[in-house]
């Protein structure tokens, strides 16, 4: 049993969710996927070992993510799997419910919104607050928000990719879009199936991504290489494959570029003082996104200002949800239950 209230910063991203207590960091970071019995609507699991049950259950059973481009699209889903997530945090039962905030992304709307604000409530918190992923991101990669001086952060998660500008703790320009992670898993699906004519899974082309994925022409990242089995749609049979660097960079392209055209589309909506202060300081990058190989060159030769990958850039929103508490004139402005 814990003793004093434990407040916690949370990102439930469509892909993952990170859970982030004060004073000893990022305690939870699961995937966002519940396995239920549908006839029963039992939980069975959540998390890793759901996740693992995603396209291998049998008919009674179906892994589901209740989340799509990051907001909830499965209201009683996503309360058990916030549920769940809290007790993770505080090891159980706590006498003192949690003050918790939670990262979204900026272009929520007010029903998306008040279904997280809801489903907080129902999970146990005290109070709720709602952060804007980039400016979660920011603070969570120690940058200093608050002064009179421009920072720029592009935020490549699971569901949406979230690019701000921020100044004097507030987002000036933004631009969310809801394309990431899962779009492009679907166009190395995608790319397989038309130009090989076999058919893979999301998790197949979730590993391919993260084994071979690459964005900038590169002689290193054209020879990497790894295998697959997928379905042949000629003869329904199982069929394997090598898949090369240059060929996943070519079906990553169109998505990467249309991150990258949101990019541009904010640099010109920032005012020039603020454009000047983010040339001098670059523009931080996090999220999973962040990880693929030459995302951060690719920035900076399409933008003209360099691009540099934030410290663990997969905890970023969670970490700066959670610091936010401490930081009151911005807290004071967030949007909360009442």
């Amino acid at each position: 049993m814990i003793f004093k209230r434990q407040d916690l910063g949370i990102d439930l991203g469509t892909a993952n969710t990170l859970v982030y207590v004060k004073g000893k960091g990022i305690v939870v970071n699961e995937p966002s996927v519940v396995a239920i019995n549908v006839e029963t609507e039992e939980v069975i699991k959540v998390g890793e070992e759901a996740k693992r049950m995603l396209g291998k259950t049998p008919a009674y059973i179906k892994a589901i993510r209740p989340l799509k481009d990051g907001v909830i699209a499965d209201y009683n889903i996503a309360l058990a799997m916030l549920n769940y997530f809290i007790n993770r945090a505080q090891n159980g039962f706590s006498l003192f419910r949690p003050m918790v905030v939670v990262g979204v992304p900026v272009g929520i709307t007010e029903v998306e919104s008040r279904a997280i604000l809801e489903a907080g409530n129902e999970a146990g918190a005290k109070r709720v607050f709602l952060i804007e992923e980039p400016m979660a991101t920011a603070i969570g990669a120690n940058l200093n928000v608050e002064e009179p001086s421009g920072n720029m952060v592009i935020d490549i998660g699971g569901g949406t990719t979230e690019i701000a500008v921020i100044s004097l703790g507030s987002l000036v320009t933004w631009t969310s879009i809801r394309l990431a992670g899962d779009e492009l898993d679907e166009s190395i699906v995608q790319y397989v199936r038309e130009i090989y004519r076999v058919i893979i899974g999301e998790r197949t082309a979730e590993r391919v991504k993260m084994e071979i994925g690459n964005v900038y022409p590169d002689k290193e990242y054209d020879e990497l290489e790894t295998y697959i089995t997928g379905i042949d749609l000629s003869t329904g049979l199982p069929k394997k494959l090598i898949l090369k660097g240059g060929e996943i960079r070519e079906a990553l392209k169109p998505i990467v570029m249309q991150i990258i055209d949101a990019t541009k589309s904010t640099i010109e909506k920032t005012p020039p003082e603020l454009v000047a202060d983010i040339t001098e300081k670059g523009i931080v990058v996090a999220g999973g996104g962040s990880l693929l190989r030459g995302i951060t060159k690719l920035i900076s030769k399409e933008t003209g200002i360099d691009a540099i990958r934030a410290d663990e850039p997969m905890t970023c929103v969670a970490r700066g949800a959670g610091m936010v508490l401490d930081k009151l004139d911005i807290l004071s402005r967030l949007r909360r239950n009442e």
